[in-house]
């Protein structure tokens, strides 16, 4: 099949989109004729608008009634699309499989689902040998395109916009201001994603403040806190426990794109496996990433062609891991948070200037 038009569904979670990228790029380099569309929801639609590789968004609300749901089904049955790749795998998506009339349906093969579409690749499990990005591509594999592993691009991201970038050399010089670091210039920056999507992702706001604090006490460097508007009273207390105008709280201030612009212009980041660990591999920037119950074979960096050396996990392994995160087993959270700050602060000084 060579299909003209194509439907992307991938709704929402930051890093989930993000590790859809290089099957879209995918798709556009094997069927170079198709238009794709890609249907996100609203608070993640930055992601995919101005994207080299997709042609429209459909932007769609996270909540959406009955009359609204049907709406959009209308409009993606006028488009009459070739195929439907189903990235997203839920019960809306399913819906918009079985009701958006795509000549062909592909999807992971999902109890009770899979029967919607007309051709299925198995999802990744807890253990799975796969990659997400992987298991992404093979959807991309399902509609007929011959490639191998190492055809598989890195993440790519739309650019960020002139005013995006002004607004982030504009906070960024404010924690340089009165500072040089070598040569005269600003002070080299680290980013630190001291929040997490949930608690299993968490490190800890003890952990992250003695790890903040330790890295002030290397002259030269300045510190940059990322995440979302939930992390700000967080950040806001461990800003005030240090007391430095080296270290800029950023989270609920910046957009996704911002956010990768602004580990672009750092010389580490360092965090959880988290939406911002992902923006951080779409760039050279070295990554420092703990790893609690997820796997990092299954969601670390994805970073081809880059030097390994630039990517840095740390994990334990207790019995109970990998788990789907519903129940912590012990109670204490323990595969991410008995990773010690000493043991980031051993990672991280290779990376920083001596």
């Amino acid at each position: 099949m060579n299909p003209r038009s194509l439907l992307l569904l991938r709704f929402r979670r930051l890093g989930d989109i993000v590790l859809t990228t290089p099957a879209v790029s995918l798709l556009k380099s094997r069927f170079p004729g198709s238009s794709l569309t890609y249907l996100v929801e609203e608070p993640y639609r930055r992601l995919v608008e101005g994207h080299p590789d997709i042609d429209r968004v459909i932007v769609v609300p996270a909540k959406q009634n009955r009359s609204d749901f049907l709406r959009l089904i209308r409009e993606i049955r006028r488009e009459r699309y070739d195929a439907l790749l189903d990235f997203h795998g839920g019960p809306r998506a399913a819906w918009i499989a079985l009701l958006g009339g795509a000549r062909l349906k592909i999807g992971h093969a999902i109890k009770s689902k899979g029967f919607l579409y007309h051709r299925t690749t198995p999802r990744r499990g807890l253990d799975s040998p796969l990659h997400s990005v992987e298991t992404h591509a093979g959807l991309v594999r399902a509609l007929g395109a011959d490639f191998r592993k190492e055809d598989i691009p890195p993440l790519i991201l739309p650019p960020a916009r002139p005013e995006e970038i002004a607004r982030v050399e504009a906070l960024t010089a404010a924690v340089a201001s009165g500072q040089a670091g070598p040569g005269g210039g600003p002070l080299p920056l680290v980013v630190l994603h001291i929040g997490a999507g949930n608690a299993f992702r968490d490190w800890g706001e003890e952990n992250a403040a003695v790890l903040a604090s330790r890295l002030l006490e290397i002259p030269g460097i300045s510190l940059a806190a990322v995440g979302g508007e939930g992390d700000r009273p967080r950040e806001d207390r461990i800003a005030a426990r240090l007391g430095s105008p080296r270290f800029l709280s950023l989270s609920g201030r910046l957009n996704m794109i911002e956010v990768r612009e602004l580990v672009r212009r750092a010389v580490l980041f360092i965090g959880p496996d988290s939406g911002p660990m992902h923006l951080a591999a779409g760039t050279a920037t070295p990554i420092i990433a703990y790893f609690g119950p997820t796997l990092p074979a299954l969601f670390g960096p994805w970073r081809p062609g880059l030097n390994p050396a630039k990517t840095v996990i740390l994990e334990t392994n207790p019995d109970c891991r990998p788990c789907r995160q519903r129940v912590c087993e012990p109670g204490d959270y323990r595969c991410l948070r008995n990773i010690s700050p000493d043991e980031v602060l051993a990672a991280v000084r290779p990376f920083l200037p001596s």
